[in-house]
C-alpha cells in the first residue's frame, strides 16, 4: 500500500511531507528524552529490515495484491521509534526498487506511521489486561486495527487527491475494490502480531517497548 509518484496533486504531497515531519521532529524528541536513547537502536534496526523486506512480498488477492505492513508489530516493539524507522524503510523500496515514491515518501510515512502510533497507544493500555487471553485479543486488535487504519489513511488519501480527468466512479470502485482485499491482510496481520506478542512476553518481554 504504497503510493507512487505522479499520483497525488502537489498540495498533497506537500501536506504529507509537513505532516511527516511534525511527526518525526515529535517522535525524536521523546526518543531523546528516554534516559538510553541509544538501547533501542538495534531492535529499531532488525525491526526496520523485517519491515523492508516484508512489504516487498506481495500475496495475490483477486484483482489484486497486498503485502504485509508490519506497523501494529513496529509500534508494539518500537513505540517512538516507528516513524523515523518506517521512513527509512519506505526511502530504501523507493530508491532501490521503486516501491512507492520519493515525492510521496511523506504520505506514506503517515499512512503507515499514525497506525503504529495507535498501535503504541493500544499497547500501552496492555497493564490493564492480566489475563493471558486478554493480551492476546489486545495484540490481535493492535495488528488488525493498523491494517484498517493504514487502509482508511489510504483510500482518504487517493479519493482526496483523484484527479478531475479521470473517471471517478471507475476510479472509485478501483479504489475501493484495493481496500476490500485489504480485509483478509487485516486478519493475517492481526494474527501474526498477537502470535509474536505472546511469544515475547514469555521469553523476551524487554523487546517488547510499550508492554
Amino acid at each position: 500500500m504504497h503510493i507512487p509518484d505522479g499520483i497525488l496533486p502537489l498540495g498533497l504531497t506537500l501536506g504529507g511531507w509537513v505532516a511527516a515531519g511534525g511527526l518525526t521532529a515529535i517522535s525524536l524528541n521523546r526518543i531523546a528524552a528516554q534516559p538510553d536513547p541509544r538501547a533501542a537502536l538495534p531492535r529499531a534496526s532488525m525491526m526496520t529490515a523485517a519491515f523492508f523486506a516484508a512489504s516487498l512480498i506481495h500475496i495475490p488477492i483477486p484483482p489484486t495484491s497486498v503485502h504485509l505492513m508490519l506497523s501494529g508489530l513496529m509500534g508494539a516493539m518500537l513505540g517512538w521509534y516507528a516513524i523515523p524507522a518506517i521512513l527509512i524503510g519506505l526511502a530504501f523500496q523507493a530508491v532501490m526498487f521503486g516501491h512507492g515514491g520519493l515525492t510521496t515518501l511523506g504520505v506514506n510515512g503517515v499512512i503507515l506511521g499514525l497506525p503504529a502510533l495507535a498501535a503504541f497507544g493500544l499497547m500501552r493500555s496492555m497493564g490493564h489486561f492480566a489475563h493471558p487471553v486478554m493480551r492476546a485479543l489486545v495484540s490481535f486488535a493492535t495488528g488488525a486495527g493498523a491494517v484498517l487504519l493504514a487502509v482508511a489513511l489510504f483510500t482518504t488519501v487517493l479519493l482526496a487527491g483523484l484527479p478531475a480527468h479521470l473517471d471517478a466512479v471507475t476510479e472509485r470502485a478501483a479504489i475501493m475494490a484495493l481496500a476490500i482485499a485489504h480485509l483478509p491482510l487485516a486478519l493475517a496481520e492481526g494474527m501474526i502480531v498477537a502470535a509474536v506478542l505472546t511469544f515475547l512476553r514469555r521469553t523476551s518481554p524487554e523487546m517488547i517497548i510499550a508492554r
